[in-house]
């Protein structure tokens, strides 16, 4: 009769997330994950033929912890701030989580920073629809202009060289987001390049 399995699958992956938490991506081993079990490497092995299925199903669990993240940031009273602020939460509390979703790619995962962007706008597009007074097309641009200065944020965080605090990164923030959402309306055709760009710098160089 084979041994009974001590650990649940979920339980070896939870294990797996702490180590990269903790030591980054590059530090999961087999090992490592055992040593936070205080086992021997074999419950693994029970589940998984390589570690290269398993860092998959490590990869996926972060996606789904930042998915979580993105959602909370939703039940702000702005909720595309809101989303924002969570993404500059994740990035200075899960520094290593983010750069193996934003910085890193496994071979053999799916996912990307640009499959972030799809799955945030999704997410929020329907609040900006309702708030902004905006079309789900001009709901995605915004977003995905403001997730670009979001993006650039928790990149500078994860890599230890931002000089910004959350107080002075959420006004920028404001700022560009008021900036975009005054440009998408009061210029026809902005959001789908469809203007005269030279005309546009013209009369703003005139004020």
């Amino acid at each position: 009769m084979p041994p009974k399995v001590k650990f649940t699958k979920e339980e070896i992956i939870g294990a797996a997330v702490a180590v990269v938490r903790e030591k980054g991506f590059s530090a999961l081993t087999a090992r490592e994950i055992a040593a936070g079990l205080q086992t021997s490497t074999r419950p693994i092995f029970t589940y998984y033929d390589s570690m290269e299925q398993l860092k998959r199903d490590v990869f996926e669990a972060a996606k789904e912890i930042h998915k979580q993240r993105i959602k909370q940031g939703l039940k702000h009273k702005i909720p595309f701030l809101g989303v924002g602020l969570q993404y500059i939460a994740f990035a200075r509390e899960d520094p290593e989580l983010c750069r193996l979703l934003f910085l890193t790619k496994p071979d053999g995962t799916v996912g990307s920073a640009a499959d972030s962007l799809k799955m945030a706008q999704e997410l929020v597009r329907e609040s900006l629809m309702r708030i902004y007074n905006i079309d789900g097309y001009t709901a995605d641009c915004y977003f995905r202009d403001l997730w670009l200065v979001v993006f650039s944020f928790t990149t500078l965080i994860v890599t230890g060289d931002c000089p910004y605090t959350d107080e002075e990164m959420g006004a920028i923030l404001s700022e560009v987001s008021l900036s975009v959402c005054k440009a998408y309306k009061e210029i026809p055709g902005l959001v789908r390049g469809e203007y005269d760009k030279d005309a546009v710098f013209k009369e703003l160089l005139k004020k």
